[in-house]
């Protein structure tokens, strides 16, 4: 159910006043998703890399053989989405597919050499794109914020 929102009768400012939404959680979110997007945009810019692509690179990396099913599941994506992402890390030369010793119904996925490179230049991408992130807390605070960003998404 929807529920409207009292309309305010205060003229217009330029002061940055945004009235009532300001104390929306889900524009806060917005508004932190897309100042942290931007920022990794540009860290890593001259990879070429999105930021599912690398997380993907990763999870394979850590999980050598790993199926693109739980590839979805774990990175809580669907199916279609990271079989487009496997799709161009494949035509990159950064992932093969083979068959699953197991199930021969399902792939599993290994990182080319090429791909490993790709994931060691992401990674110190990262600890640049996360230094950004960490300086504007304490390390309590950091933990703190990555405990509450988990009970929204868990």
């Amino acid at each position: 159910m929807l529920r409207s929102f009292p309309a305010k009768s205060a003229p217009a400012s330029d002061d940055g006043d945004i009235g009532g939404i300001d104390q929306i959680v889900g524009f806060h979110i917005r508004l932190a998703y897309g100042a942290v997007y931007r920022h990794f945009t540009e860290t890593f810019n001259d990879l070429g890399l999105t930021q599912k692509q690398v997380s993907v690179l990763w999870l394979i990396d850590d999980h050598p053989g790993i199926a693109q099913a739980d590839i979805g599941r774990r990175l809580q994506m669907d199916r279609a989405t990271v079989m487009a992402i496997i799709n161009r890390l494949q035509k990159r030369g950064f992932v093969v597919r083979g068959p699953s010793p197991d199930d021969r119904r399902r792939q599993t996925l290994k990182l080319t050499e090429a791909g490993h490179d790709g994931l060691i230049a992401a990674r110190a991408c990262i600890l640049d794109h996360e230094q950004w992130l960490k300086n504007r807390f304490t390390p309590g605070e950091t933990a703190m914020l990555i405990e509450l960003l988990r009970r929204i998404h868990e």
